[in-house]
């Protein structure tokens, strides 16, 4: 039996915060065959997810927060902002789940986020994602300043 507890979810934390990317993962799946990827994403403020999407092949995508608040963005395929949806553990809103093919981020709102995530396997680096090509690539100077207006978006919807 897997077992989430609390001092995982803190240790994983402990990782995100340390780590260049503010991000740290603890994959449940061991094998990149399997047929659902699993795992817990450990996520800080200020990092950067370039929008992306699953397709071709077509893959899920579901976020269930379990501790801290993130919001994750779906967006139309010109860049434009689709849908908000605020996750926050213990709040009314604690998951999504992301149809294939849809441009979507996540901006992490409070210090110790974690989330449960799963997707359609198999994990293949060169077919996992689909980045977006109206985003900065993850590392470009620009990340911040895209980041930012996220997050001014995210402040005028709520």
């Amino acid at each position: 039996m897997i077992t989430i507890n609390r001092a995982l979810i803190q240790s994983l934390s402990q990782k995100a915060k340390a780590s260049p990317r503010l991000r740290a993962n603890h994959n449940f799946h061991t094998d990149l065959a399997d047929p659902i990827n699993r795992m817990l994403n450990a996520m800080e403020p200020g990092t950067y997810v370039q929008p992306h999407k699953h397709e071709n092949p077509d893959k899920r995508e579901a976020f269930i927060v379990l501790s801290g608040e993130v919001a994750v963005i779906t967006f139309h395929n010109d860049g434009t902002p689709h849908e908000c949806r605020i996750l926050t553990a213990g709040g009314e809103c604690m998951g999504v789940e992301i149809p294939a093919g849809v441009f979507h981020t996540l901006v992490v709102l409070k210090s110790g986020t974690v989330c449960y995530e799963l997707k359609d396997g198999p994990y293949d680096v060169l077919t996992d994602k689909q980045f977006a090509a109206w985003a900065p690539p993850e590392g470009n100077a620009d990340c911040e300043a895209y980041l930012n207006g996220l997050l001014q978006w995210i402040n005028s919807i709520k």
